[in-house]
């Protein structure tokens, strides 16, 4: 069936200049909702300690989550492939931007090592953008997910992917072909606000990621997060919504974007507990698989407990059918 998307994605091919939003001198107080306790529990300290043994970078604390806390608590770390230095600069990324390191051939055994420690039964692996590499680094993906299957067979596997720029068909055929159990492309926000809060990449082309994906293997699992709180209207949510079914996406996350420091775009709005319930209501009805959207929600916040439910969730649908 011919994509709905190819219209829009006609209209998206102009370069936008890569600037900045204006800054808030000051970040604005979160609500009671928002705020977290700081870590400190002992199994915090020791996947900090195993994370550094292994010289592995995480997400968790290159872009300050909120959630760190709780889920390393519980052994549960996002692991950060090809270094920890971004060859981009977000608006609303704290991962540092630069010229990155080489690659580390030793990174997939190590996460394999991490995965199999701390015993996971479902990993996340995510990366920094490597505009460097002629393969965008997809083949460290690749290799990860190898080095994974080889240590620990029975841990389920969901990557959390950069666009791939002017690479993406070449490294999606790799990755996909190593086969994730899930595959993870944050939109990050709504169209409109990609020219300064997404300067480098195109709201159309990861949606075409996406959906060729699902194209080459409708067995993976295809998962996208929003952030709100930057300034996007409802209607515009609602939009990406549509799009994300248009690709095919089974889950959508979406959490409440905080700024990280008072150089990143600042927080146009904290949206409300019962604002995310009505978009998680209205997302279900346009058929996504599984909808996780509260104010904390990231991309891998409860990721194994939400692959579970996403494959019941197919099971039944399956059933039905």
């Amino acid at each position: 069936m011919a994509s709905p998307l190819g219209i829009a994605y006609l209209a998206t091919m102009t370069e936008p200049l890569p600037i900045r939003p204006a800054m808030s001198p000051e970040r604005v107080r979160k609500p009671d909702w928002i705020r977290v306790k700081a870590p400190t529990s002992v199994g915090f300290a020791e996947t900090r300690a195993l994370m550094r043994r292994l010289n592995l970078a995480t997400v968790c604390e290159e872009a300050a989550c909120p959630n760190i806390g709780e889920c390393w608590t519980k052994k549960h770390a996002t692991v950060m492939i090809l270094g920890d230095t971004c060859t981009r600069a977000c608006a609303f990324c704290n991962v540092k931007t630069g010229m990155p390191r080489a690659v580390d051939a030793l990174e997939p055994q190590h996460v394999a090592d991490a995965a199999a420690e701390l015993g996971l039964e479902h990993i996340v692996v995510t990366s920094v953008d490597r505009d460097d590499l002629p393969d965008g680094g997809a083949s460290q993906f690749v290799k990860v997910i190898e080095a994974l299957r080889r240590a620990t067979p029975s841990t389920t596997i969901e990557i959390l992917t950069p666009d791939f720029r002017n690479k993406s068909e070449r490294a999606v055929e790799a990755i996909v072909a190593a086969r994730p159990d899930v595959y993870n492309h944050n939109l990050e926000t709504v169209p409109r606000l990609y020219p300064t809060i997404r300067p480098g990449a195109r709201y159309y082309a990861s949606l075409r990621l996406l959906e060729s994906v699902k194209r080459l293997d409708p067995t993976i699992f295809t998962k996208s997060g929003v952030m709100v709180g930057l300034g996007e209207e409802r209607l515009e949510v609602h939009q990406v919504m549509d799009d994300m079914r248009s690709a095919d996406i089974d889950f959508l996350t979406m959490g409440q974007y905080l700024q990280p420091t008072p150089k990143h775009a600042k927080v146009a709005e904290f949206v409300t507990p019962d604002m995310f319930k009505a978009y998680a209501a209205i997302a279900r009805a346009k058929g996504f698989l599984l909808v996780a959207a509260t104010p904390l929600t990231r991309s891998s916040y409860h990721a194994g407990d939400d692959f579970a439910k996403m494959k019941a969730a197919r099971e039944a649908q399956l059933a039905k059918a």
